[in-house]
């Protein structure tokens, strides 16, 4: 297990205690009152807020969201009080990932489950700005032909999966191109399973998601390294997802506009997630 997972589970029960106290002594930032249903609220007088089914560590701690542990949990909590509402006052429900993203009506305000925002998601839904910058990380096991790659070229002919629709299972397509093409998942869960049963070499990814599941999840899991990010790019960034042409994506940006500015958004990540400097990018 890595030392910044060690140190993410040792603190997890005191972690809990915090993120419920911020939830109700506030994050920084002075509250406004919520709006009402006219304003494009799915419910009068309530946030309601969406996640996956399941929602993973360290995302969301034991798939309960509602408890506010977890970076995305917190982050949720956070920005229901910049925007009004009190913790009780926040709604969860469950989509999946590709329901989530599809075009169409919602039943939530805003959603987050590790979006990461892209023009051509944009063309579906709104996104708020970004919540959290990451990258992308190969992990294998240590009996695998992956386990001691140290390039991207040691792994373009073996059999490399992800989750598909995701930017993960874009980055082996478009960063490592497997001779065998991308193989694709229907959730990181399955991926996992595959890698654990030899279906697969290795798996891609987000960086806190690859520490919990190498040091946490598999017996015998091994870090190989992150994707490099395009020149001139910035790395992975998730927003919070809302309908396309919500009323509401300007406030709720401005609400996580208003948590990155008071340092909120990077306590949260520092106290829930990590590992960057345990991952080598791999050329």
């Amino acid at each position: 297990m890595s030392r910044s997972l060690r140190s993410a589970l040792v603190v997890t029960s005191v972690a809990a205690a915090l993120i419920l106290a911020g939830c109700a002594s506030g994050s920084g930032g002075e509250a406004t009152e919520p709006a009402t249903d006219d304003e494009g609220w799915v419910t009068p007088g309530k946030l309601t807020v969406a996640t996956g089914e399941p929602a993973y560590y360290p995302w969301v701690i034991d798939d309960a969201p509602e408890s506010g542990e977890g970076f995305e949990a917190a982050v949720a909590y956070a920005v229901a009080e910049q925007l009004g509402f009190a913790a009780d006052d926040v709604v969860w429900v469950r989509t999946g990932f590709e329901e989530a993203i599809a075009p169409g009506p919602k039943d939530f305000d805003f959603n987050l489950q590790q979006f990461s925002i892209s023009d051509e998601r944009k063309l579906s839904v709104d996104f708020s700005s970004p919540y959290y910058e990451t990258t992308q990380v190969v992990i294998t096991t240590g009996s695998s032909a992956a386990a001691d790659a140290t390039s991207i070229a040691d792994l373009k002919d073996l059999l490399i999966g992800a989750q598909t629709g995701t930017t993960s299972f874009t980055a082996i397509e478009e960063s490592i191109q497997p001779t065998q093409g991308a193989q694709a998942f229907n959730t990181n869960e399955d991926a996992k399973l595959a890698l654990e049963n030899d279906q697969v070499d290795a798996i891609v990814v987000d960086l806190p998601t690859a520490f919990y599941i190498a040091g946490a999840e598999l017996t015998d899991g091994v870090i190989v390294g992150q994707l490099p990010t395009p020149e001139g790019e910035s790395g992975d960034q998730f927003g919070l997802l809302l309908a396309k042409d919500s009323p509401l994506t300007e406030q709720v940006s401005a609400a996580v506009d208003a948590l990155r500015e008071d340092g909120t958004l990077d306590d949260l990540a520092e106290q829930w997630l990590g590992g960057e400097d345990e991952a080598p990018v791999l050329k």
